[in-house]
């Protein structure tokens, strides 16, 4: 599970830890899968089922980043890894949506007329 996912990460020297969980009040299974640079602060929670051919199926991918309040809730792997590309630094592995982005106001200079 989550191939794709893994190839990336080895990719950009992160470390990953996987964990399965079975829920005891659902039918569904899920899948822990903490990853970082130096420490395992960012988490993805795969909620899936297995089909009646015996296939998974995720329901829903949930991506936190160094421990956020409200998780990134992705369907496909596919999508997952869109948005690791776009938000993951290869340099230092440190994720850019913990880093505000400077916006250069513009100067409103006011004419005063004597």
């Amino acid at each position: 599970m989550l191939k794709k996912t893994k190839q990336f990460l080895r990719s950009n020297n992160l470390q990953y830890s996987k964990k399965y969980i079975r829920p005891m009040m659902t039918p569904g299974s899920v899948y822990v899968f903490k990853f970082g640079k130096d420490e395992l602060n960012n988490r993805a929670i795969i909620n899936y089922t297995h089909t009646w051919t015996g296939r998974i199926k995720i329901t829903e991918i949930d991506l936190r980043l160094h421990e956020q309040k409200h998780p990134r809730i992705f369907r496909r792997e596919s999508d997952l890894l869109a948005y690791l590309k776009k938000h993951l630094t290869e340099t230092d592995g440190v994720t850019n949506i913990t880093r505000r982005k400077k916006h250069h106001s513009k100067k409103i200079k006011k004419q005063i007329d004597y």
